[in-house]
């Protein structure tokens, strides 16, 4: 059996209920998650959720989603998605300390304001790539898998159920419009 016929069977047997099968797909797939999760943080120094954090949080979310993934690429997608919203919520709560939220929290050294810095940019990436999801989804799904999950255009293929072509043209014309609107 193909490791991709075998999370196929594990992600069937965990949406049943399995509470075995789910443990041993998440050993399986624990390195993908971790790949991904590098890949999210990439070029975001300085933020205090680290790879090893952002895993188990997307693990938690993913055990508790409504429906199972139908195959390995589905799951994947799904964890980058995860991945990208608890980025962005955490992006969230460091603008909050920045303007005063808990303020005894917030340490006073010269990586303030790169952090700051980042989770600004974060936002500004999610809002567009939201806009972007309400004119062209599928290009914002590829974006999604490339910018925060690192794939390349097969992996995005595989994930999403098109053409290897498809994830690379949607690729270009998603980064040519968010850069049009950043």
């Amino acid at each position: 059996m193909q490791p991709s016929d075998d999370i196929t069977h594990l992600l069937d047997a965990a949406g049943r209920g399995d509470d075995a099968a789910w443990r041993r797909l998440v050993d399986l797939v624990y390195p993908d998650l971790k790949r991904l999760a590098r890949s999210s943080r990439r070029n975001r120094d300085g933020q205090t959720l680290d790879t090893t954090a952002l895993v188990h949080e997307c693990y938690l979310k993913l055990s508790q989603a409504d429906g199972a993934p139908r195959d390995r690429g589905h799951l994947l997608s799904l964890a980058v998605r995860i991945m990208r919203q608890l980025l962005v919520d955490h992006a969230r709560e460091r603008l909050a300390l920045k303007r005063g939220g808990d303020a005894a929290r917030v340490p006073l050294d010269d990586d303030v304001p790169s952090v700051v810095g980042q989770s600004e940019q974060m936002l500004e990436i999610d809002a567009a790539l939201r806009q972007l999801a309400r004119v062209e989804p599928r290009q914002a799904a590829v974006f999604e898998c490339r910018f925060f999950g690192g794939f390349n255009d097969a992996e995005t293929a595989d994930a999403l159920g098109i053409s290897p072509r498809t994830a690379h043209r949607d690729w270009d014309a998603a980064r040519a419009w968010l850069a049009a609107r950043l």
